[in-house]
């Protein structure tokens, strides 16, 4: 086990440390004064970097109100046992971490693996978020792909809404009747229910379609058509696998016609550290009507659902169809997104805790997947087989009643 030792100059063992979000489009910060709040009453030191919170409305008063003591950013990473971030800090501050520290995030483990690398040549825990094992129920107050993901779905219906230069529900006036609109959502996770949900109750017409058959009576549930595929991607850990270009063409083939009847569609499709399948392809794109907006969730430097998506860019293409790569949706909500993942930030905090402060297991379920590096070694095995590493020998839990 990991075990972190205790900073000089405090009576708590636990230390944990808020810094301010420096990537371009991030308005979140990783805990808010709520959790703060909760923390302190766990005997957990909170130190919070100054602005912080700014971006999602959460003033460093508040943080204060809740125990927290407001520290430079220098402060925070030398001080604290865990550093708790949204996105994985620049290079200037992963250097600044010390042997002991843990970092947890969405370390984009899988898109970058050789930062990890990094990190355990410098003895520091990474847990990162995007390798937490989905389908353990204990995991599951963890999930920020899911708490996130529910804010991002959200939005995304808004988002059309906003763009689309029709009513979406039917509306009835004495100058005649206004057809509703008729949304597609493709991919139904979470993002992809929460998108249909608001899309209902905006009063669209509203069909989903996923490659995971298991998702029919979700969809059914929300009042929405579910439209079968023939291509199913059902895959282990909560996770849709990747299609083979077989399937990936046969699965267009099929969208084609449903992408044409509808006035909106909104793409959920992602795979972590891989590059999202194209679902829009440029055909179906130029054969949209005027008006049509495409809202692409998994708009990336990776690529997209739909064909020339770009993040944080709303494109307008010859035919009048609007292409809005929806990047960091969740990002656009910063006050109640923030709340979401400093929850779940708690749950990680609180599973860690023991007596003798901070402690990583690799032998628990959960923890071997969550974690990517501790002791200086990658552990996490997805990683491992990311970086053409050999697989670890299983670790053996601790003998009932023995010393750990």
């Amino acid at each position: 086990m990991v075990n972190i030792e205790l900073k000089e100059g405090y009576n708590m063992s636990v230390i944990v440390a808020v810094l301010k979000e420096t990537q371009a489009h991030e308005q979140r910060v990783a805990i808010d004064p709520d959790v703060t709040k909760r923390l302190v009453k766990q005997d957990v030191s909170v130190l919070v970097e100054a602005g912080a919170g700014e971006s999602a409305f959460y003033a460093d008063d508040a943080y204060v109100a809740a125990g927290a003591k407001i520290v430079d950013r220098q402060t925070a990473l030398s001080q604290a046992n865990l550093v708790a971030v949204v996105n994985r800090p620049d290079d200037e501050t992963l250097g600044q971490l010390k042997s002991g520290q843990i970092l947890l995030g969405l370390l984009s483990a899988l898109v970058e693996p050789e930062k990890i690398q990094q990190l355990a040549q410098q003895n520091v825990s990474a847990l990162s978020f995007e390798l937490l094992p989905r389908t353990i129920s204990r995991a599951q107050t963890m999930d920020v792909l899911s708490s996130q993901s529910s804010v991002a779905g959200y939005k995304a219906a808004l988002v059309a809404s906003d763009h689309y230069p029709k009513y979406f529900p039917m509306m009835i006036t004495a100058a005649g009747t206004v057809k509703p609109a008729k949304v597609l959502v493709l991919g139904t996770g979470v993002a992809g229910l929460q998108a249909i949900g608001t899309a209902k109750r905006l009063g669209a017409v509203v069909s989903g379609y996923d490659v995971r058959p298991a998702s029919k009576g979700e969809v059914e549930s929300l009042g929405a058509t579910f439209l079968t595929s023939s291509v199913s991607a059902a895959g282990s850990g909560g996770y849709a696998r990747s299609l083979t270009a077989e399937e990936q063409q046969a699965q267009q083939d099929e969208l084609a016609g449903f992408i044409a009847d509808n006035d909106i569609v909104i793409t959920t499709a992602q795979v972590p550290g891989r590059k999202p399948p194209l679902l829009v392809p440029e055909a179906s794109v130029s054969a949209a009507k005027p008006g049509a907006v495409f809202v692409d969730l998994a708009a990336s430097d990776l690529g997209g659902n739909v064909a020339g998506s770009q993040p944080y860019e709303t494109i307008t293409t010859p035919n009048k169809a609007m292409v809005i790569g929806a990047s960091n949706l969740a990002s656009e909500l910063p006050h109640s997104a923030s709340q979401l993942y400093a929850k779940n930030v708690q749950a990680v905090i609180t599973a860690l805790m023991t007596d003798d402060g901070l402690q990583i297991d690799p032998t628990d379920d959960v923890f071997e997947g969550l974690t990517a590096t501790t002791n200086g070694e990658i552990i996490n095995a997805r990683l491992r087989q990311a970086l053409n590493l050999p697989e670890l020998p299983k670790p053996e839990a601790p003998a009932q009643g023995e010393a750990e």
